[in-house]
């Protein structure tokens, strides 16, 4: 299990380092967390639209915190956290498994891209 969770995190690593060439904020970044989870958001994202796209592109991922699975108000976990409202709402959890590969790790990279350089344009997707 040692292995999987190195090998989880170092992708997770890899996610977020790529996440962080665009605007994304990742959550708890500094912080002793779980390997294969990432939790993350672009100022005035919202959730839903992004979702639907990544969707599209064929990945499942959820937003808000796991706290907030399922539900459609914002994360009160990252609401106590003290985290501006304009990034609970397009909070992204991307968990990664022990059949991830780094090439997934990519194509997700490039979709977000995707995503973010799309909704940037039309404005759409994110809170003018």
């Amino acid at each position: 299990m040692a292995a999987d969770a190195e090998r989880m995190r170092a992708l997770r690593d890899r996610l977020e380092a790529g996440l962080k060439r665009g605007p994304a904020v990742i959550f708890g970044e500094s912080a002793e967390r779980l390997p294969n989870t990432s939790l993350f958001s672009v100022p005035g994202l919202k959730a839903e639209i992004a979702l639907i796209n990544l969707d599209l592109d064929g990945f499942a991922v959820s937003s808000g915190s796991a706290c907030s699975s399922g539900k459609v108000t914002a994360s009160h976990v990252l609401t106590a956290m003290g985290i501006a409202p304009e990034l609970v709402s397009g909070a992204i959890r991307v968990s990664i498994g022990p059949t991830t590969s780094e090439n997934e790790i990519d194509s997700f990279l490039e979709a977000w891209m995707k995503v973010v350089t799309s909704l940037s344009r039309d404005k759409g997707g994110l809170a003018a």
